[in-house]
């Protein structure tokens, strides 16, 4: 293997360079692919579900420990508000997370999620038809004929 900065040869794979230092990528190894929807919306749910749990607990645990006392400073019950507008926000977005998932697997009709135009369709394109094709233009590629034949005119007239 050459080195990409030094140009240096004979360099080991998932090393650095003995000549100036650069990292070294085994390029042989096959790239990581790329993550199915799927695996995004199952994430989505699973993080969305815990922020709503997370969210809505601190919310009732500050107003049960330190809210409706007299000495309970204002930023509590700010506080309190915002964890449960964060809650009330995941609830929309977990919903529609299951909406979307639902449509998908609806949509394609199995289990697993593809992309559109990510997979193959075995299909291919009709052969073209040639027969009845019209003919290129008299007048293509005349433009500069014409352009000279003015210019011919126009320098007979004067």
């Amino acid at each position: 293997m050459f080195c990409p900065g030094c140009g240096n040869a004979d360099q080991i794979p998932e090393s650095f360079c003995r000549q100036c230092g650069i990292f070294l990528p085994d390029l042989t190894k096959p790239i990581k692919g790329p993550v199915p929807p799927e695996q995004h919306l199952t994430a989505n749910l699973v993080l969305g579900s815990m922020t709503i749990a997370v969210s809505f607990s601190l919310a009732v645990l500050l107003s049960v420990f330190l809210g409706f006392r007299p000495d309970t400073n204002p930023l509590i019950y700010v506080t309190a508000g915002l964890l449960i507008a964060i809650g009330c926000w995941h609830v929309q977005t977990v919903w529609r997370t299951i909406l979307l998932k639902k449509h998908l697997k609806t949509r394609f009709g199995h289990e697993e999620l593809v992309l559109p135009g990510s997979f193959q369709t075995g299909k291919l394109l009709n052969v073209a038809e040639l027969s009845n094709a019209v003919p290129a233009s008299v007048t293509e590629d005349t433009t500069s004929e014409l352009s000279r034949s003015a210019i011919r005119s126009s320098q007979s007239q004067h």
